[in-house]
């Protein structure tokens, strides 16, 4: 039996329509695409009612969906999500990077909130079928990728506080390019009021509810010219936690510093990709809290996230002291973004098994 049975639902029109449609998106500009919404053809769609398990999953054209207006993700934000990314390699393939880990990181934050959770399998399978289905809009080489955002919610009615008595599982893409407009690197701003996350609550998974309550200090940041925030810790307000849409890492001395994942950080792959390659080319990687003096002592400083992938940052202004960091080409953020990206792209031999080709 073929590992992905289900991609037989695919049907044999639009397989060979995108096939045949080898010029990628129509009248598409790749060199200035940006990161925002541009509807692809197909959705994918696979629903649970209370007590059973996600039944088989389907393609459908892009477009809207239908709720009640009870649902529990309307009025409790019973939902969790992942992000990921469709890459073209040098060779013309597609493939993606690390599936399964969102798959698993997609089981816990739904176990979070009291939700079923697609398998590994099925969460696999509904991917490679978007993304076979999307295939004219994964750009170019060099050009961009297609992100494809699974969406867990729970769509069934509730009135009384508790979960919902059904759940949908939906993924979606568009492509994407840089996250960032304002160039190569970031500066960010240490919000000393807000905290994106508290001991014992979502700070450590995939919520929707996570992010929307940070909009506004980062609006606010971004209005005075900087890129994101990066959050102090609720319980002290003297350890850094992360960016609002990333993880971050210091660098002194050669010896490379993140904040540890203990619940209020989220367990990026993009993170845990990074240690990985670091700790392979030799360097010490130390999961710890990370006080203000280590940051401001930093040589540098560097994002990751499938959104912002690896990125360097450039400065972080803590109050009215605005500290600079090392970048360019002859650094360690450099230099692990190299291997991180060749093995994305096919470039560089995957040894460590991460990828998924698509096609």
């Amino acid at each position: 039996m073929p590992p992905f049975p289900a991609l037989q639902a695919i049907s044999e029109s639009a397989v060979q329509s995108h096939e045949a449609d080898e010029k990628y998106g129509d009248a598409m500009n790749w060199d200035e695409l940006e990161f925002g919404v541009i509807p692809t053809d197909y959705m994918y769609i696979m629903k649970c009612p209370n007590g059973d398990n996600f039944s088989q999953g389907h393609l459908a054209p892009y477009g809207k969906i239908e709720l009640s207006p009870f649902s529990g993700i309307l009025n409790y934000g019973q939902g969790v999500l992942e992000g990921l990314k469709a890459i073209r390699t040098k060779d013309g393939h597609v493939q993606l990077f690390r599936p399964e880990e969102n798959a698993l990181r997609m089981k816990m934050s739904a176990e979070r909130l009291c939700m079923p959770s697609p398998s590994t399998h099925q969460f696999l399978d509904a991917l490679k079928q978007t993304v076979l289905a999307n295939k004219r809009w994964v750009p170019p080489e060099g050009k961009g990728a297609l992100y494809i955002r699974p969406l867990l919610i729970g769509s069934g009615p509730v009135l009384g506080l508790g979960p919902a008595p059904e759940y949908t599982f939906l993924i979606f893409a568009t492509p994407v390019g840089n996250y960032h407009k304002r160039g190569s690197t970031m500066n960010l701003y240490i919000e000393n009021e807000v905290r994106r996350a508290t001991p014992g609550g979502t700070g450590g998974v995939k919520s929707i509810t996570n992010y929307s309550p940070v909009f506004e200090v980062v609006t606010k940041a971004r209005a005075k010219g900087f890129t994101d925030v990066l959050f102090l810790d609720a319980a002290t307000g003297k350890n850094i936690e992360e960016v609002s849409s990333c993880n971050i890492f210091f660098v002194k001395d050669n010896v490379i510093l993140t904040p540890r994942t203990s619940g209020t950080v989220l367990p990026g792959v993009t993170r845990k990709s990074i240690i990985e390659i670091a700790r392979d080319l030799n360097y010490l990687v130390e999961e710890r809290d990370v006080p203000l003096e280590d940051v401001l002592a930093a040589d540098e400083v560097f994002c990751t996230g499938t959104a912002v992938e690896v990125t360097a940052v450039a400065s972080i202004t803590h109050q009215d002291k605005r500290i600079e960091y090392r970048t360019g080409e002859e650094i360690v953020f450099h230099k692990l973004r190299v291997v991180l990206k060749g093995i994305q792209t096919g470039v560089i031999e995957d040894k460590m098994g991460w990828t998924m080709l698509i096609d």
